[in-house]
């Protein structure tokens, strides 16, 4: 595979994500529930893409649910009950950082949760998903897919970087060791869920870049769309001083420290 130069990427990204505010609108105006699952390896490169869909978009419409883990109550819930009050209402579009897929994947692996329930989420998961779908709500579902040594190469890359050692939980370190299990659970998940309804598409996110561009790009042919963006209005004039209204003083203000101002040595 062939690499992107930067240019031709900002290009295409700066393109998308004109798109994507075309898609929110239409999402918005036309009152659609979308969900849009991220699931994948340790340092597949879900979050980045979910940063570059949301970067120009409304928070109001485009949300974005990363739930931790389950608190003591929640463990004893329905399963899906924790993530039902993040489904979307009309008008909106969520992205799910990892979603209920965590008890096919982590939860499974490293043993938080028993034998019969992950046999009941295999049972019910379809079902599930069935019923959002029954209900109005739209299903997107992507799996971010990485080689192990591209895994390995980011892992390193983080234990050098401070503004990315955070993403190094101790979960992800001992993932290293369960490559193989992780790789069963995956083969197993998409058996069981892989549904006509709402398929799983794989991204080779090997080449961030453009792992990022092909799963936008797929997104928004996922929905027919049309362009209702506002048109361009004029602006009305900024109304006029009133007689006998006087602004305090600046000096009774308190600002932030000009610390830029000066060059810095």
């Amino acid at each position: 595979m062939s690499k992107l130069k930067k240019k031709a990427y900002e290009a295409e990204m700066s393109r998308l994500q004109v798109e994507l505010v075309k898609l929110q609108e239409w999402i918005r105006v036309k009152g659609l529930k979308v969900v849009v699952i991220f699931e994948g390896r340790d340092a597949a490169g879900k979050g980045g893409c979910i940063k570059r869909i949301t970067e120009k978009l409304n928070p109001r419409v485009c949300k974005v649910a990363a739930l931790p883990a389950p608190t003591e109550r929640e463990k004893t819930q329905w399963y899906f009950q924790r993530y039902a009050p993040y489904l979307p209402a009309a008008g909106e579009m969520v992205l799910f950082d990892r979603s209920w897929y965590n008890r096919a994947g982590v939860e499974r692996v490293m043993e938080f949760c028993s034998d019969d329930e992950y046999a009941d989420f295999m049972r019910s998961c379809p079902e599930f998903e069935r019923m959002l779908i029954r209900s109005g709500i739209m299903v997107i579902k992507y799996w971010f897919s990485v080689s192990d040594e591209e895994q390995e190469r980011r892992f390193q890359a983080r234990l050098t970087d401070p503004t990315k050692r955070w993403k190094l939980s101790p979960m992800d370190l001992e993932s290293r060791n369960r490559w193989q299990d992780y790789s069963r659970c995956k083969d197993e998940m998409f058996f069981h869920t892989d549904i006509k309804q709402a398929p799983w598409f794989v991204v080779e996110s090997d080449d961030k870049k453009q792992a990022r561009l092909h799963c936008i790009h797929h997104l928004l042919s996922r929905i027919d769309y049309q362009d209702l963006v506002p048109a361009i209005t004029e602006l009305p004039p900024r109304q006029k001083a009133r007689r006998g209204y006087v602004r305090p003083p600046m000096s009774e203000q308190t600002f932030v420290p000009d610390y830029y101002s000066e060059p810095q040595i």
